[in-house]
């Protein structure tokens, strides 16, 4: 058990420090992501009703959200959001986690079970999920930044957006160098939400314990932890490919793996 400090202020304004524990960090091995999808599926197979009808709901969001951004013309900031996906994916998830949870426990799940797992340590949880919100705000800053300096300020239509970000020079290099800003914002908010999360849900913690949990058991599989990592986006980008359709599968499929992930690397000793 490794203990870290941080400070905090009482009542009367007197800075005190707090002590927490972060738990014993487990080194798994390289093939342990195969396992947990394989665990995932079994839950998958055993709640097919709650695990689909909770992947349909984040696809009906989604085609909402396309179709609302189309409406005004904003069609552009499709782009940067379908990538953001994947840093909003971790708290998206917080309902499967239960479910797994739950099956652990030798219960049967429920979609209220699911949908009511964000009122478990609310406020941590909420506390993060604010994080994965400015992250993704700042993502999408980011991201219409490198679009206005390789295509200038003017908002393209739909059709000229496909054509010149997918078929020429200079769209196929802003592809390049978005796709390597984002994918540090994302490992950044892979090694702080792999874990934390599950763990804000399954224990009585605190943000900083959970996300000092979570860094330290990533950086000590980083191998096993990147290839999970990969795994996840194959999956999320194969989802996002079949016009979200596939995300009904993918995403029960990943919240289940990854609360078998955040089991095994996270010891309840």
């Amino acid at each position: 058990m490794t203990y870290a400090n941080h400070r905090d202020t009482d009542p009367d304004h007197t800075s005190v420090t707090k002590v927490f524990a972060i738990p014993h960090i487990r080194r798994v091995g390289l093939d342990r992501p195969w396992v947990w999808l394989s665990e995932g599926w079994n839950d998958f197979s055993r709640a097919p009703v709650v695990s689909l009808s909770y992947g349909l709901a984040l696809v009906a969001v989604s085609y909402m959200l396309v179709l609302g951004l189309s409406s005004i013309g904003l069609f552009y900031l499709v782009l940067p959001l379908v990538a953001g996906f994947m840093l909003m994916g971790p708290i998206v998830a917080v309902g499967l986690y239960e479910v797994s949870r739950l099956h652990s426990l030798g219960r049967e799940a429920r979609l209220s079970d699911a949908f009511g797992a964000f009122s478990r340590n609310a406020g941590q949880i909420s506390a993060i999920g604010l994080v994965l919100m400015l992250m993704l705000l700042f993502w999408v800053r980011v991201a219409l930044l490198v679009f206005a300096l390789f295509f200038s300020y003017q908002p393209p239509t739909l059709e000229g957006f496909v054509n010149t970000v997918f078929f020429t020079e200079q769209g196929l290099i802003f592809l390049v160098v978005g796709s390597a800003i984002g994918a540090v914002i994302a490992t950044v908010v892979f090694a702080v939400t792999a874990l934390s999360i599950p763990m804000l849900l399954d224990r009585d913690t605190d943000l900083f314990t959970a996300v000092a949990t979570s860094v330290r058991g990533v950086v000590e599989n980083w191998q096993t932890m990147l290839s999970w990592a990969g795994l996840i986006v194959l999956f999320t980008a194969a989802g996002l490919a079949t016009a979200f359709i596939g995300l009904a599968l993918a995403l029960p499929l990943i919240g289940y793996a990854s609360w078998y992930a955040y089991k095994e690397i996270v010891s309840n000793e």
